[in-house]
């Protein structure tokens, strides 16, 4: 079974990739915040269009596959947390709302750069819909983060996640 779960999740990330965006895979990556002086940022919703194909358009996930955002402690604790996944992405088992999830996650700090504030922008978004009450994230803050994570060459597990506070 759980070599039909590698299988999927591989197939998965295939078509995350493929359903990315073509703005992704031909702009090459600035990982530096916006200007203080800007005042209109990237659209969070419109940067989850690249969540969906897993996460839904809902945020309910897929049942045994993708864990949902909706409620997710994930996503709602400490914002390291949410940060660092979308920057690494995560493999292995993950506890989400108590069931436990086997799979993948890319990451999007380096497979599909985004900058720290399209990243700020949709962990806003996540953290602040689909029921979910969470303080908006920062660009400053996905910066922090993604210094104090730059050796970091292999995806998160839940036990480094837990370790981020």
């Amino acid at each position: 079974m759980s070599s039909l779960m590698n299988v999927f999740a591989i197939v998965a990330l295939i078509l995350l990739v493929a359903c990315a965006g073509e703005k992704a895979a031909n702009t090459p990556a600035d990982t530096t915040t916006a200007s203080a002086t800007t005042t209109a940022g990237p659209d969070g919703e419109a940067l989850y269009g690249r969540c969906i194909a897993c996460h839904q358009s809902t945020g309910a996930g897929l049942v045994g596959a993708f864990p949902p955002l909706a409620g997710s402690e994930w996503v709602t604790g400490p914002v390291s947390r949410p940060i660092a996944i979308v920057l690494h992405g995560v493999q292995g088992a993950l506890t989400v709302a108590g069931t436990t999830y086997h799979g993948a996650m890319m990451p999007y700090g380096t497979n599909i750069p985004m900058n720290d504030a399209e990243v700020a922008a949709v962990l806003t978004y996540v953290r602040t819909h689909f029921g979910n009450t969470a303080s908006p994230v920062t660009a400053e803050q996905v910066t922090q983060v993604r210094a104090a994570t730059s050796s970091r060459t292999t995806p998160l597990t839940q036990r480094d996640l837990e370790a981020l506070r």
